[in-house]
């Protein structure tokens, strides 16, 4: 099934589609594609919900986050081979792990900001995978059982600040709006191999990000499992699972976004996002 969170920021209801492409209200069954609802026995019943009964959404409406409250934000850098390649990196030995501020939260078409001081802004496609249980040193074999689904996440970074400010990544990675999710949640039953998936991302319609789920250093099931011996994952936390080649870093010269810019990127069967930049305009 694919599941989305439909309405304004802090006010989005659950939501699903249909066989005909249409959403449908699912606020009568769960009260939010959160926490406990996440499990995947929960989702699972859904299923048997008769989608033909429930209020159709205007899809005019706007898209939110696909998953809401989440509670930690993990991604992992330099997962990919022909990636880590385009860096200049040794691909790592073991999973590289930080984490996003959850405050960089948003919709998967909601405009996104460039930070005040930002000259190096860059685009990263990722398979997100968001947990459905409470997930402490599981195996391998069993990871995938604690998994509520997959969806697309933009993996916005502020070069500059994540490389030239003292080497810490959460500076140019927790920046508001620098992590749209979504648009689907996607359960894993629409997902047989998340390792055979193909991703891009254009700017301004210029595609840079050709890439494949299949050149994962470590995939999803590794990643669960790796992640749950050092944290206790919860429902609702995502897994943001690193990026193929073709970020703006990786050209030749560097090519960094600015206002004025709009990115769109998708992954297959998990659908797209499309994102404007825009300045910072500060608080009164």
């Amino acid at each position: 099934m694919k599941f989305l969170r439909v309405g304004a920021p802090g006010q989005e209801r659950p939501a699903v589609v249909d066989a005909d492409g249409k959403w449908r209200d699912l606020s009568g069954h769960v009260t939010d594609l959160a926490g406990s609802d996440l499990d995947p026995d929960n989702l699972r019943a859904l299923a048997s919900v008769d989608l033909s009964t429930l209020p159709v959404i205007p899809m005019t409406e706007r898209v939110g986050p696909c998953v809401g409250h989440v509670p930690k934000f993990i991604c992992v850098g330099l997962n990919y081979a022909d990636h880590a390649a385009e860096t200049g990196a040794e691909p790592p030995t073991e999973p590289i792990l930080f984490a996003k501020a959850t405050s960089s939260i948003c919709g998967p078409n909601d405009d996104v900001i460039k930070p005040l001081g930002s000259t190096k802004m860059d685009w990263e496609v990722e398979l997100g995978i968001v947990i459905g249980k409470t997930t402490r040193h599981v195996s391998e074999a069993n990871a995938l059982n604690h998994v509520a689904g997959y969806c697309v996440i933009n993996d916005i970074s502020e070069r500059a600040f994540q490389i030239e400010m003292g080497g810490q990544w959460m500076k140019g990675k927790g920046c508001d709006t620098f992590g749209p999710i979504g648009p689907w949640l996607v359960t894993p039953d629409e997902v047989p191999d998340p390792l055979s998936l193909g991703m891009w991302l254009k700017v301004n319609g210029h595609q840079y990000q050709d890439g494949s789920t299949k050149t994962m250093i470590f995939g999803p099931a590794f990643l669960v499992s790796y992640i749950s011996r050092f944290m206790t994952l919860e429902p609702g936390d995502i897994i943001s699972s690193g990026t193929p080649p073709g970020v703006g870093l990786g050209q030749k010269p560097p090519v960094f976004l600015n206002a004025g810019d709009r990115m769109a990127l998708g992954i297959d069967g998990l659908g797209e996002q499309h994102q404007l930049v825009v300045a910072y305009e500060e608080q009164s």
